[in-house]
């Protein structure tokens, strides 16, 4: 089926309906997002944009706009926020008398700013023929974005900038496409009145001939951005910023850099043969000089207007060279606690992140497989949420740009971090390329991973590959290594890169295996979530601290959704520095009235957030008598404020992971049986202690770790574990316990 849609591809430019010869439609540039392999619920179709009239280019900023960093180290938890970003430029783009002439520039400092600014360059009319409905109904916009377009979707200042200039963003307005139907191999044109390119082209979409085999890749050299040497300590750097509490995981790449000896036309069509994948693609934009050639497994974003859609992938085995030896791998990644913690932590991160722009209680994990593909098999979730009314798909674009599987977690955090480790700007890698329609906002994005950058300079392709891997506590360097191996080796064998070092890799055909879904029970009462700052004036709220991390929609959403109003107040976000006191946190909670307060979790310690530890010493001396929770930081904070011990924890971290917890069946936990399963995201830990100021309400019940606290005479708590995460089953009935509490007369 593919193989014919490529054929008529090729036929068209052949005969001057695509690409250079095309000039009477259009640009010659060419973008065809592609659905390779066989049908299955992950893309039922393929998409080739016919010639464009219009496109939008968005370069980097000079160093007067978008300043570098002074050199810092996240990874020791030094970490530098912006809260207020300066615009970028958007030079948009018409083609005229055989060239693309500049018409008017756009400027705006976020993806929805953007987008939104596009829409009356936007014609509104439909096509003469009506496209399925989860398609585009009428002009739309297709493209490129590079990962380094998070300089807008996340508060922070990078030490390694792209080069002024640098290529950030390009899109077209697509008034003119060819739709491949998975289903039933139905090819359709699609175009505006008056035009008659539908015309000259429907009488080809029945070409039958195909893509020939490709031979093997003529062989050039590359090079490499790490030795494998290089490659573990990078590792090993991350797994001790992970013991020190900075962060749980952090997807760090490496970079083949070569020569590329034929067109990237051609190399994605040999690799849509070797390694056919559901969201793959092919960009070029010759005056550019500049091309994408990818084949991605991921969907980082889809939206039809009314819902949201994403599927996070993170858990990865190699092929089996037979069904049984493919069935053990496939079993040991199911039952392999690292790969598990590593892929919970990811849904519960892209939970939050749509929880954004979701309503409460709507978003849902809908089906967890495993996914596996021409060398490689992968644990996948699908997750879903219903949008609220004021938000819509170019929303959900800046909620989850870039994707959480391939930066980390806690989101700007590992950001920081990755830009310290790889010491070079990703350009498109792990960007997205995808379509939106702003009549509708629908939208549907990949992300670019399993992709070559191609770039000419002076008559010569030169071609850029990474690949990487999600690094939590659990990795083994060596393992880690060979892994980002596994996943860039279909696109460098392509390249002409390498030959036969990779041979022995197993290769098969797609196949889908659905597993049993991991999802915390929800509440859909109607309470509200709303962001503020310190100026609101709101009363009888919840008030949730937000310590910079990626769980804190997840927590709000929960307490929502069980009938309550959540305010959250961002105490870290680049502003300037408020000097935190008794009397200004009394003040503070004041303006609020809030009827309970929590303390939320974040990388680092609890000092890292004045205010979080502020107010766990101003509850503790009975100016704040409103109840009060401290998760995972929080309750460090509050066990610090008391006097107690913060210490690594002594098996070593935990992230993402469920472990069973011993309690007294008080307090909180007054309506739970023990032992209770909660997940456990921390390195660090508060020491248990004779005498102490708190009752230790709970422990783990292996290593005896204080996972619970309560004042014997305050309405003070605190717990180590998540209760919001997929993986605690009972947290949602321990949220309801703690918004029971009354606040001390």
């Amino acid at each position: 089926m593919s193989q014919r849609f490529l054929s008529l591809q090729t036929h068209l430019r052949d005969i001057g309906l695509l690409g250079e010869k095309a000039v009477y439609f259009g640009a010659p540039d060419e973008l065809l997002l592609h659905s390779g392999g066989p049908q299955s619920h992950l893309a039922q179709f393929s998409m080739l944009c016919g010639p464009s009239r219009k496109r939008v280019l968005v370069r980097q900023p000079n160093q007067r706009n978008v300043s570098p960093a002074e050199q810092h180290s996240p990874l020791k938890g030094e970490v530098r926020l912006m809260k207020e970003k300066l615009p970028f430029v958007a030079q948009v783009e018409e083609w005229k008398h055989g060239c693309w002439y500049h018409s008017t520039s756009i400027f705006a400092s976020s993806l929805p700013e953007l987008l939104e600014k596009l829409r009356p360059l936007t014609p509104t009319e439909l096509f003469k023929s009506t496209p399925d409905s989860s398609l585009p109904q009428g002009p739309f916009w297709a493209g490129a974005l590079a990962y380094d377009m998070v300089q807008w979707t996340r508060p922070l200042q990078f030490q390694h900038v792209p080069d002024e200039g640098e290529l950030l963003t390009l899109l077209w307005l697509v008034e003119r496409m060819i739709i491949h139907e998975k289903a039933t191999d139905l090819i359709r044109c699609h175009t505006l009145q008056g035009d008659n390119w539908d015309e000259e082209t429907s009488q080809y979409t029945e070409y039958v001939s195909v893509v020939p085999t490709f031979a093997e890749p003529p062989r050039s050299p590359e090079t490499s951005s790490m030795t494998d040497e290089q490659h573990e300590q990078a590792i090993e750097a991350i797994r001790e910023s992970i013991r020190a509490g900075q962060m749980y995981q952090v997807n760090v790449g490496r970079w083949w850099d070569g020569k590329l000896l034929e067109h990237p036309r051609q190399i994605f069509q040999r690799l849509n043969e070797t390694n056919p994948a559901p969201f793959s693609a092919y960009l070029e934009a010759p005056d550019l000089s500049f091309s994408l050639v990818c084949s991605s497994p991921e969907s980082l974003l889809r939206c039809d207007g009314k819902s949201v859609f994403t599927s996070p992938i993170k858990g990865t085995r190699p092929r089996g060279s037979n069904p049984e030896q493919e069935k053990d791998l496939r079993n040991e990644m199911i039952n392999d606690e690292k790969e598990r913690s590593e892929h919970r932590m990811l849904v519960d991160l892209m939970r939050n992140d749509i929880s954004m722009i979701s309503e409460v209680g709507s978003v849902q994990v809908e089906r967890f497989d495993v996914e596996a593909y021409a060398q490689v098999q992968h644990l996948v979730s699908h997750l879903s949420g219903v949008l609220k009314e004021e938000s819509n798909g170019l929303d959900a674009l800046q909620a989850v740009f870039p994707g959480g599987s391939i930066t980390g977690c806690p989101r700007t955090v590992v950001c920081a971090a990755i830009d310290e480790l790889e010491q070079r700007p990703r350009s498109f890698w792990t960007g997205s390329i995808g379509w939106v329609d702003l009549t509708s906002g629908a939208c549907s994005w990949n992300i670019l991973i399993r992709t070559l950058i191609a770039r000419k300079q002076g008559g010569q392709w030169h071609g850029s590959v990474a690949a990487g891997g999600g690094i939590t506590i659990g990795s083994h360097p060596q393992t880690e290594v060979e892994e980002a191996k596994w996943k860039a080796a279909a696109l460098r064998k392509a390249c002409g890169w390498i030959d036969g070092e990779n041979s022995e890799l197993p290769v098969g055909e797609l196949t889908i295996h659905q597993l049993e879904v991991e999802a915390v029970p929800r509440a859909s009462a109607e309470g509200k979530v709303r962001f503020i700052d310190k100026n609101t004036v709101a009363e009888g709220c919840v008030l949730l601290i937000d310590n910079l991390d990626s769980f804190t929609l997840n927590i709000a959403h929960a307490i929502a959704g069980l009938g309550r109003e959540v305010l959250i107040y961002k105490a870290r976000d680049g502003a300037p520095e408020v000097i935190w006191d008794a009397d200004a946190c009394v003040e503070f909670t004041r303006r609020f009235q809030p009827t309970h307060i929590v303390l939320g979790p974040g990388p680092g310690e609890p000092a890292d957030s004045p205010l979080t530890m502020e107010l766990a010493r101003s509850a503790l001396s009975g100016k704040i008598t409103t109840p009060i929770l401290g998760i995972c930081l929080g309750h460090q904070a509050l066990g610090l404020a008391a006097g107690m011990e913060l210490i690594r924890s002594p098996n070593g971290p935990v992230h993402g992971a469920p472990r069973m917890c011993l309690h007294n069946q008080t307090g909180l936990f007054s309506t739970l049986q023990p032992p209770s399963l909660f997940t456990r995201y921390n390195s660090l830990c508060i020491a248990s202690m004779e005498n102490g100021p708190y009752i230790e309400t709970a422990h783990e019940a292996n290593t005896k770790m204080v996972m619970g606290i309560q004042h014997p005479d305050l309405q003070i708590h605190g717990i180590q574990f998540h209760p919001e995460s997929v993986g605690s089953q009972e947290g949602l009935e321990l949220l309801k316990n703690f918004l029971m509490l009354e606040a001390d007369a």
